[in-house]
């Protein structure tokens, strides 16, 4: 999965101060969710490794800005990523994200399955998500409204286990979403 956006205002500035704060409880709670596998980090910040030299989408040109909002992970399967990012913690930042981002013209997010001993890398994750905001969903690059399976079918997801992994993930995230209720928007 690969995600981006642009913020109103420079990453330090107060305009985006509940993006930074919220950032390493989101991460946490990533760590912590049913399904993940792992997240690049981002070169030159301590933590995660970062999975080759950051690119971003043209959609960044003419935004002021040379580095954007973005990250890429790895989940185990399309339910387990929706249950992090529309529950708990996460879900709590995509409540607020309308006050710290632009509203974008370009597609949330992308999906695309990899195979067992691949990584990608940022350069392939900024593909992925060019190739669906110029073609639409595709087995190639898909979002959770029209998802592909890893033979290249279209699926459907399964509700009730996003349910059921977010219940699980509830468990296991509490203290972070109370943390997080208490953060500056």
């Amino acid at each position: 999965m690969y995600n981006f956006g642009l913020h109103v205002a420079p990453f330090e500035s107060d305009a985006v101060e509940g993006f930074r704060l919220r950032e390493p409880a989101n991460f946490e709670a990533a760590r912590r969710a049913c399904g993940f596998v792992g997240r690049s980090g981002y070169a030159g910040e301590p933590g995660v490794r970062s999975w080759g030299p950051q690119v971003f989408p043209r959609f960044i040109e003419g935004s002021g800005f040379d580095a954007a909002p973005s990250s890429l992970s790895l989940w185990a399967d399309i339910e387990s990523l929706m249950a992090f990012s529309y529950d708990g913690v996460h879900a709590d930042a995509l409540k607020h994200a309308r006050n710290w981002n632009v509203k974008p013209t370009w597609p949330p997010l992308v999906l695309w399955w990899v195979g067992p001993h691949h990584r990608p890398d940022w350069a392939e994750a900024v593909e992925r998500f060019e190739h669906l905001a110029d073609n639409g969903p595709s087995a190639r690059a898909f979002t959770f409204k029209i998802p592909f399976g890893p033979d290249g079918a279209a699926i459907e997801i399964d509700r009730a286990r996003v349910k059921e992994l977010a219940a699980r993930n509830a468990e296991t995230q509490a203290d972070l979403l109370a943390h997080v209720r208490t953060l500056k928007v």
